[in-house]
């Protein structure tokens, strides 16, 4: 019965990893940008319009000439070079240009980059593709003017900034356009709040907003990591995440959204409260350099269109940590993708962090709250193994009534008395044949709730173990933690009693480990070790059960030939019958 388990147990991880290798895409790594080309799923040749997404033209930093069919109109208001605005927070270094007045670049300061520099949000080598604050009105004479015009900046202090801090952008022109964009940030947030007020002429414009291409980190590839794609969460309803592929399928989504944008396995960036809106989105594809071997990168452009712009739109740019999102708003922390276990994992996310916060160390928090979490199911494992020692003990007896029908088919009326020779059976020596499964099936949502935290914590991004161990989302660079969880693996099915069990399920239960090395080599190491532990935990377990309970009292059943010769010779066997005799 507990082979019965673990074989469950395996083909769910297998599930899970099935669904890791061919459902989640990766997040791959950073080409090299000589050489690179970008692909967008809209033709970059079509004229834009409020509700199409943004073509590339004078998106990127760099000037574009106006059209020569009309001449260039004067500038008002406005300045005569192009120039960066940087405002630091406790949270972000931003970095702003006047060229648009449009956000540049947006660093983390508590986040770090595989070059453990502050981790970058903007994709800083597309020049082809819109800066995060492009605005798109569906005049592309206008657009042109709106995202290339040097706008007049108020200057700001270099020192951090101590409380609400505003940045206005304005710019005039003799043909009659007007455009001012102001941006609010505040000392301790990853939000940041946007207003426009957009004319031409005494038109007013309501533009779309596009943020680009998201999110720009770079992560390493790994099959256990979410790729970039996108974000919803209408109001009333639930998350909603579209691959790639879904939005090569439907780019355009409109209604009462709470929050929509762009995520991937540890940071995102979305439009908090738009309300009615409308959002559009394109996949763009960084090819790789020619003769790489690295696949090419996958982010998500969007752009939204919302009827409160003008009074005032906030983006969240930031890391997917739980306690930060709910402050925002319990629905927003939803973002990240728990899974179905979402009630135990945020416990367990709690005691993660409250017990590093006496280790200082997120490899030892792990170790500890592994054997806490064996600890509380200790009992349930205990009970499964004395209940799979009884069913162990009458496997002979079970053994016989089974092959007293063997020969009979299923269908046969005969066969029923099988199974009711073995209800009595179990009856008769108190053993439920079910509750030696039933204990072990109720720490499943425990174990996958953990393999979900695990998973996703941002916490653990970054965070260092011990020795070569030194980033804990990352897989292990010399494998040994998942050899060694492999090793352990094996040493408890050498442990398991092979009573009863049937040959083939033998050499499937060896396999496993084996198996279960290769889908560990490329997990991340804070997974790795937390499986090794609790295999080393269940190993002393078993032994401490054993010692316990003692050795199985195996009844053996003598066969059907032996009993009857028995009854023929008087209750004597032919054997004893002889040695009378002499």
């Amino acid at each position: 019965m507990e082979r019965r388990v673990l074989i469950a147990l395996v083909l769910s991880f297998l599930v899970l990893y099935v669904y890791q290798t061919y459902v989640v895409k990766p997040a791959p790594k950073q080409a090299s940008t000589a050489t690179q080309t970008v692909q967008t799923g809209a033709d970059s040749a079509a004229s834009s319009s409020p509700g199409s997404p943004l073509p590339p033209a004078g998106a990127g930093t760099a000037a574009v000439a106006p059209s020569s069919s009309a001449p260039a109109a004067a500038t008002l208001v406005g300045e005569t070079g192009e120039r960066d605005i940087r405002v630091e927070t406790q949270d972000v270094i931003a970095v702003f240009t006047n060229r648009g007045a449009r956000l540049k670049s947006w660093r983390l300061k508590k986040y770090f980059d595989q070059q453990r520099q502050p981790q970058e949000l903007i994709e800083q080598e597309l020049a082809a593709q819109p800066l995060p604050f492009t605005l798109n009105s569906g005049d592309a004479q206008l657009d042109q003017t709106l995202n290339t015009a040097l706008f007049a900046a108020n200057d700001l202090p270099a020192a951090p900034i101590t409380g609400p801090t505003n940045l206005r952008f304005e710019f005039r022109d003799s043909a009659g356009v007007h455009a001012v964009k102001e941006f609010q940030l505040t000392p301790a947030s990853y939000i940041l709040t946007f207003r426009s007020a957009i004319a031409s002429g005494d038109r007013a414009i309501n533009p779309a907003i596009a943020w680009g291409p998201a999110v720009g980190d770079i992560a390493e590839i790994s099959r256990y990591t979410q790729a970039a794609e996108g974000l919803l969460f209408q109001n009333g309803g639930k998350v909603q995440r579209l691959a790639v592929k879904d939005v090569a399928k439907q780019s355009s989504y409109e209604g009462d959204f709470l929050y929509g944008g762009v995520d991937d396995n540890y940071f995102m960036t979305v439009a908090l409260s738009p309300g009615v809106s409308k959002i559009m989105y394109q996949p763009v594809t960084i090819s790789s350099p020619a003769g790489s071997k690295n696949p090419g990168r996958q982010l998500v452009s969007y752009s939204i269109e919302s009827k409160h712009s003008g009074e005032g739109l906030k983006f969240f740019a930031g890391p997917k940590d739980f306690s930060v999102l709910s402050a925002i708003d319990p629905k927003v922390a939803e973002a990240i993708n728990f899974g179905y276990f979402k009630v135990i994992v945020v416990p367990l996310l709690s005691s993660l962090k409250w017990i590093h916060g006496y280790v200082a160390n997120y490899g030892w928090a792990i170790i500890l709250l592994t054997v806490i979490i064996n600890v509380v199911i200790f009992p349930l494992r205990h009970k499964s193994v004395v209940s799979m020692r009884k069913m162990q003990e009458i496997q002979p007896e079970v053994k016989a009534i089974q092959d007293r029908y063997a020969k009979m088919k299923a269908t046969d009326p005969a066969k029923q008395k099988m199974n009711q020779e073995l209800m009595a059976l179990y009856k008769d020596r108190g053993v439920n044949p079910a509750s030696g499964c039933v204990p072990i099936l109720l720490t499943f949502p425990l174990i996958f709730a953990f393999y979900a935290l695990l998973s996703t914590a941002i916490e653990l991004r970054g965070a260092p173990f011990l020795l070569w161990i030194h980033d804990l989302s990352a897989h292990d660079p010399y494998y040994v933690t998942p050899v060694l969880m492999g090793a352990s693996q094996l040493w408890q099915q050498w442990m398991m009693p092979a009573t009863g069990v049937d040959p083939a399920q033998q050499k499937m239960m060896m396999f496993m480990p084996i198996m279960f090395t290769f889908m560990f080599l490329w997990a991340p190491a804070g997974l790795a070790i937390y499986w090794l532990v609790s295999n080393v935990w269940q190993i002393g377990q078993q032994y401490a059960t054993n010692y316990m309970i003692g050795p199985a009292a195996v009844r053996h059943v003598r066969p059907a030939a032996e009993r009857r010769v028995k009854r023929v010779g008087g209750g004597k066997t032919d054997a004893a019958s002889t040695r009378e005799s002499d």
